[in-house]
């Protein structure tokens, strides 16, 4: 059930760096079509970093692991969300499933992949209702590197670090000794690690493997730029969205369409700029551990 593209097969099979992508990012985290075009930027930056891309999802009846531009536009924002417990029913119901952060680490899991680039990670969702994303469960057991700029403001990002702690997932720091927020760079909880360089990375996620961990590492790296203003307009988001009784799946594109609206569209330039940024470092990390 699971198709590996020939240039993802022919690039793991000789130990060449590999950078998995989501598409549930081109299909719902990005207005007006715009994800197709982040996501395809998003693969030139981990081939100018000399790795290849390999974007997942679900088409046709198969977990596609490579995908051409022609299939990265038909995740429209009509596609389902594919976490981990959706990929089954995306195949067998031939349904175009954008795979979560969670579902692209199953499939690296079972592809052999070990790098992977995303905007932020899922985690502890804000409130008194225990709401955790499934990122969290693929996390605690994926062989797997993940750079992201830390947790979705739209979480309790606190109490997911802690809940990182508790599963045994290394927090590096990329130049920087807090976690980030996001669309900001500073006043998040400590990192476990700081590191400067992409090797350093890559040696750390090689000695956490060896010694026989099985966890993944999470690579955070502050945004480009930091939108100051972000916070308080997340804030008023998650109130509107609690009193309309959004919940679960649907609440993330809500929320982020709410936020561009209220950002007059600065939170959609901050999210493109950074996840690109993620890209290019995932790739530069995947090509030192090859080497």
């Amino acid at each position: 059930m699971i198709e590996v593209s020939p240039e993802v097969t022919e690039a793991l099979a000789a130990g060449r760096p590999v950078v998995a992508l989501e598409t549930t990012l081109i299909a719902h985290g990005f207005p007006g079509g715009e994800g197709v075009g982040v996501g395809l930027e998003a693969e030139q930056k981990v081939r100018g970093s000399s790795a290849v891309p390999a974007t997942i999802g679900v088409i046709d009846g198969a977990v596609r692991v490579g995908l051409s531009e022609a299939e990265l536009e038909r995740f429209t924002p009509e596609a389902r969300k594919a976490g981990p417990r959706d990929l089954a029913a995306c195949v067998v119901q031939r349904a175009v499933g954008a795979t979560t952060v969670g579902g692209t680490l199953a499939v690296c899991r079972s592809a052999g992949i070990r790098f992977m680039a995303t905007g932020g990670i899922g985690g502890v969702h804000r409130g008194e209702r225990f709401d955790v994303s499934a990122d969290l469960g693929e996390l605690a057991h994926t062989q797997a590197l993940v750079v992201s700029s830390g947790a979705k403001s739209i979480l309790d990002v606190p109490a997911t670090a802690e809940l990182l702690e508790t599963l045994g997932v290394p927090v590096l720091g990329f130049r920087t000794d807090e976690l980030p927020l996001f669309f900001v760079g500073s006043g998040g909880p400590p990192v476990s690690a700081r590191i400067e360089t992409a090797a350093e990375a890559a040696a750390i996620a090689r000695a956490h493997w060896e010694l026989g961990r099985e966890t993944a590492v999470l690579l955070s790296r502050p945004p480009p730029y930091d939108l100051t203003e972000a916070p308080p307009l997340v804030d008023r988001a998650i109130e509107e969205m609690e009193k309309a009784g959004l919940q679960g799946q649907e609440l993330t594109p809500a929320l982020l369409g709410r936020l561009n609206e209220l950002s007059e569209g600065r939170t959609v330039k901050a999210n493109r700029e950074l996840v690109l940024a993620n890209a290019s470092l995932a790739a530069d990390v995947a090509v030192a551990y090859a080497a």
